[in-house]
């Protein structure tokens, strides 16, 4: 990129950040303004800057973002209020969740003749997680109640991780019943540590799940214990207290992904933990980190509606089309519907959470990630439904956040007591 296609760039986030609010009446979120704005400066439109990152570039700004978004989200969960609803979360993730995948999966069987069972199936995993990024307005509005909010938070930051594993069993059998026999996917199976066997598979999905949450918690517990002693001490300077979080945040994950661990769980177990620990200014921490965050969350959407958007929409057809509508109008809100039955959740919440389960960059990552390994038919197809799910879901969930959130908050307020 050179220093005019930077300094466009950069005069995009300032007037973004000068007049986005006051121009979209609070419609226009981050997501939804640098998706659309890179669209427009990229190939597919103006072609005034050329971006040449490639897969890897943007799947590390991801990776980082999604990191310190989950991080810094469930640092400020409301452990009490979670716990007090807990049975609304677990719902989501353990019945709401395979629900999806069904649903996803024989949705996808449907509409792309040939595609195979299990690229199917590997279709639906990869758009079952939810993205907090893509929630940010929702989640932080102060009309919507604190313990829908709280459930929200936790089932968007817990179903990356538990999506995972899943994503790449999926990939690896698909890629083994493609190749014709076990051996032939062998070398990309490896990536993982998994060879296609039960017992393989089973220790790969057990190691993702429990030590990705151990060692989060533990770096968060002892730097947390250990900054909160510092700040009250005053032995550190207040200017290095939110980049010790930020490398809290980025440690949990790294140490827990070098150890076979799932590194998103361990960054939301790492930020619960260390709301639970630090007393000393936690809230402006948190702040600082999510500021952190939302640049990173510029740049990672950028970059999609530059690159990845374009490539999906050349892909796409009828039939790709039908399949992102349907993943965000039927799918997800079939599947939230169908956990909370006999849940005390009003139907006016189920429909809200049902529909607030946007598609960003847990999706995007396992895209890049997956189908750059492994040897899956009907790849191409796979990842522009991706992407264009993605793409409806920043366009939909964008504008509708607000105006949902404000409706939301007067039909609890004007309910007869």
């Amino acid at each position: 990129m050179s220093a005019n296609e930077l300094a466009i760039v950069a005069a995009a986030v300032l007037l973004f950040g000068l007049f986005g609010k006051r121009l979209g009446g609070g419609l226009l979120t981050i997501p939804l303004v640098f998706s659309l704005f890179g669209f427009a400066l990229g190939d597919a439109g103006l072609d005034l800057v050329t971006f040449e990152a490639m897969d890897g570039t943007i799947l590390m700004i991801a990776e980082l973002t999604l990191t310190l978004i989950l991080f810094s989200d469930a640092a400020r969960l409301d452990v009490k209020t979670l716990l007090k609803e807990r049975q609304l979360a677990i719902r989501m993730l353990l019945i709401g969740m395979p629900v999806a995948l069904v649903l996803g999966a024989g949705l996808a069987y449907w509409l792309f003749p040939g595609i195979g069972l299990l690229p199917a199936f590997l279709l639906a995993a990869m758009l079952v997680p939810t993205d907090a990024a893509l929630g940010q307005p929702i989640l932080n509005h102060p009309d919507i109640p604190l313990k829908t909010r709280q459930v929200m938070i936790a089932e968007s930051g817990l179903n990356d991780g538990l999506a995972l594993p899943a994503v790449v069993m999926l990939a690896i059998f698909a890629s083994v019943a493609h190749a014709g026999g076990a051996g032939s996917a062998e070398g990309s199976a490896s990536m993982h540590g998994v060879d296609g066997s039960a017992l393989s598979m089973a220790v790969f999905a057990g190691k993702q799940i429990i030590l990705g949450p151990l060692f989060g918690g533990l770096v968060a517990l002892i730097g947390g214990r250990w900054l909160d002693r510092a700040i009250s001490g005053k032995k550190i300077d207040d200017k290095i207290e939110g980049i010790i979080l930020l490398a809290l945040a980025i440690l949990s994950y790294a140490l827990a992904e070098s150890l076979g661990g799932n590194g998103f769980l361990a960054a939301f177990a790492a930020g619960i933990t260390l709301g639970c620990t630090v007393r000393h200014r936690c809230g402006s921490l948190i702040d600082f980190m999510e500021e952190e965050g939302q640049i990173l969350t510029m740049f990672a959407f950028l970059l999609f509606g530059a690159m990845l958007l374009p490539e999906g929409l050349a892909v796409a057809g009828p039939a790709t089309v039908l399949y992102a509508l349907g993943s965000l109008f039927v799918v997800r809100i079939l599947a939230i519907l169908v956990a909370l039955i006999g849940s005390k959740a009003p139907w006016k919440e189920r429909l809200l959470m049902g529909w607030f389960g946007p598609r960003g960059l847990a999706s995007l990552l396992f895209a890049l990630m997956i189908l750059e390994i492994y040897p899956i038919p009907q790849a191409q197809e796979i990842r522009a439904c991706v992407m264009l799910t993605v793409g409806f879901s920043v366009i939909l969930h964008g504008l509708s956040a607000m105006p949902l959130a404000k409706l939301y908050g007067r039909s609890i307020k004007s309910k007869p007591r």
